[in-house]
Parts: structure tokens; sequence; C-alpha cells
């Protein structure tokens, strides 16, 4: 299977090194020696660092024809697609910003030209769009409804979502959730998309099913303390991550003291879950929540494995090749789509927090289905070791 990899840039441990190593080199999931059964031949870089800039000198190494447009990386040397699938890497990189604070990252653009190759092509190939869709909801629409148009079968999103749940958490399908909150500790709007997939993989199988979102609250600081939520459950998930729940969302012992912010979100079904923002620490990945009947909420860290948040791309690979074996992404595109909508709200609603910004063009249900066999369980972490190294080029440990 022949992949073409069309990126920002790549660099020391941008999204385009992190999930290229795992198309390249061997690669360890649930413990498993994973030999990759496709080969990038193509690659296009928006951009090429003169200093840090590791394009070159791995399209060298491993034999990848570096192209100057999307277009010819996808033909390969042909007059039509002559690639299997395509991996769109629009993270990282020297990109303006909007008004809202946004990365006006171009991954609408790389879509756009990706699927102008396809039409004149009369064929198309699977499609992984790392991370949200779009910063302009407009556009997020477009790239999902031109897949749906063409048949392009479409995967994106989060590696969060994936990685090993610590203690285990299983909600069963159907559970009546009463309420959610999901917990991270990283930067505005490129953590925040994180988190809210990650809310989103738990809460959209609950009982009835997804149904959308009718409206996005930002609040911060003591307001986001008095506001109408359950920080109990914040309580709860940061407990499953230091082993006691801290006695200020505020204040995270050992962490600069920072005001929590954070996201209500109201469903279309009536049911209510918040995103959080708490501390200041890029590997907070946490969730809890409380079903009805129950008193003692659930909940679970999510573990990113050694060397920061590097290894959680090593199960994101696994399902982007399974996705490109079977043309069926393991989990739907919709949950991205909605996740790409609520950071959009999200990023509004700062701009006049206790304010609710009304969300119609995100009611729109979808239905989800198990992702567990691509989910990371935790026997890669008995071989990669929080002492052993992190690789400076690509990772080629496998035991």
């Amino acid at each position: 299977m022949k992949i073409a990899a069309i990126v920002t840039c790549l660099r020391r441990r941008s999204h385009a090194h992190v999930v290229l190593e795992n198309f390249l080199e061997p690669y360890l999931f649930n413990g498993r020696k994973i030999q990759p059964d496709c080969q990038v031949v193509s690659m296009y870089a928006d951009q090429l660092p003169p200093k840090r800039g590791m394009a070159r000198e791995v399209a060298k190494r491993y034999g990848i024809r570096m192209y100057p447009t999307i277009a010819q990386a996808l033909r390969h040397g042909a007059r039509r697609l002559n690639v299997d699938a395509v991996l769109l890497i629009g993270e990282h990189g020297t990109y303006r910003r909007n008004r809202l604070g946004q990365k006006r990252y171009p991954r609408k653009r790389f879509f756009d030209e990706i699927v102008a190759v396809m039409r004149a092509s009369g064929r198309t190939v699977p499609i992984f769009n790392d991370k949200h869709l779009s910063y302009r909801w407009d556009w997020a629409r477009e790239m999902y409804d031109t897949s749906c148009e063409l048949g392009i079968p479409f995967m994106a999103g989060s590696s969060v979502t994936l990685a090993q749940r610590r203690p285990p958490l299983e909600l069963p399908s159907g559970a009546k959730i009463a309420e959610a909150v999901a917990v991270h500790g990283g930067p505005v709007e490129s953590y925040d998309f994180h988190a809210m997939e990650l809310l989103q993989s738990f809460v959209e199988s609950r009982a009835g099913g997804e149904t959308g979102v009718v409206s996005v609250e930002y609040l911060e600081g003591n307001r986001l303390l008095k506001g109408d939520w359950s920080p109990s459950l914040a309580h709860a998930a940061l407990a499953a991550e230091l082993g006691r729940a801290p006695k200020s969302l505020n204040q995270i012992p050992g962490e600069p003291k920072v005001p929590a912010r954070g996201a209500i979100i109201r469903y279309a079904d009536g049911f209510k879950a918040t995103m959080l923002t708490v501390g200041q620490n890029d590997m907070r990945w946490s969730f809890a929540c409380r079903l009805q009947g129950e008193r003692r909420p659930r909940a679970t860290n999510l573990y990113v494995g050694p060397w920061d948040n590097r290894n959680l791309f090593k199960a994101l690979c696994h399902a982007i090749q399974h996705h490109f074996r079977t043309g069926r992404a393991p989990y739907p595109v919709e949950r991205t789509l909605l996740s790409t909508g609520l950071t959009q709200a999200l990023m509004q609603a700062r701009q006049q927090p206790g304010i609710p910004v009304q969300t119609p063009h995100l009611e729109f249900p979808y239905k989800a289905r198990s992702f567990r066999a691509m989910r990371e369980m935790g026997a890669t972490w008995d071989i990669i070791t929080e002492d052993i190294p992190e690789p400076r080029g690509m990772d080629s440990f496998c035991g």
C-alpha cells in the first residue's frame, strides 16, 4: 500500500515526526511489535525550517520522494492518482492566528487539493486528517460533506482517546450518564480540542446516542467554580491522575497557580458536560462521570506513556493503518466534526465569559461504535519504560 504524506512541516517532535515514525519503522501496540504494512512513497511539506527541519533528511533515509506540490505528491510520477491512501498532517509550523487566537493551519486547503486530484482521477482513497478538521466551522463541515458526497473513507481526530485508562474504565453501551467532565492541563485551543474529543469518546455512547450540542458557555476562576456544574467530578478525575483530589482547582501541587477555566456544554437531549483546563501539565488527560442512580463518580486518567505525549501516537497510527487497509475508520468521523465545532464555539465563548454561545449547527446526531480494539491497554509500557531515553530521530525501539 502506497501512502502520500502531506504535512505542514516535519521537525523534531512535530506531529509529522511522531506520526510518520510509526509508518517508517516497526512500532509497539499493546506490547506487540507491529511491522507497518504500508509504504510512505511521497511527501509534500508546506514549510521547510532551515534549522530544525527533518523533511529532507527523512525523505533521503527512507527513500521518500519529495514534491513541490500536493498534486504531484499524490500522482507520484504518474498522470493520475498513484497512491492508496493519504496522511494529512496539518499541525505545527509558522502560521498566523485569527482574531479568536486560532492558528490558521491550512488543513482545508490541503484537503481541497487532495480531493481535486481524486476528482480528476475518477477514484478516491482513504484520508486521515490529524486533529480537528479546521479552525473554521464552515470549512470543517464542507470537508465532511465532500467526503460523504464522494464516498471518501475519512478518519480524523485526536491521539488522546486511544491512551491507556488508569484505572481501567469501561462504560456500558447505552449507559445513563447524568453528567461528565474531561480535564486537561495544556494550552488554549490546541489542547482544548483534544479534551473535547476525549469527552466525546466517552459520552457519545450514552443512552439514546449522540444528539448534538445546543450551547457552549465559557467560565474561569471563581465564576467557574460557582457555575452550574459538579466540581466533585473534576476532583474525581484529578484524583485518578494525582492519587488524591487537590484542595483547589486553581492550584495543583507542584504547578504554577493559575485560574481554572472551562466550557459548560449543553446537549440537545438535556445532557450536560464540562471541559476543563486545570493547572499546567501538558500530559494531563482525565475523565469522570456520574451514572444515574450512582453516588460515586467513575473516573480515569489517560496515561500517555514515557517521552511526554510522543507515545500516544503509536495507538493512533495503528488505528490509521487499519483505516487505510479496510477503508473504514474505527470510530465515526462525526465525533471529530462535533469536537471541531465545540472547539470553535469555545473560542467564541471566551470573548464573553458567562454568556452561552448557541450552536444550532452542532445539533446533529451520530451513532457511536466500539473502538476498544484500537486502544492501548498498557502492555507497551512494560517494554518502553520511563528510564529508557527518548530517541532524537525516528523511533525504532521495539524492546
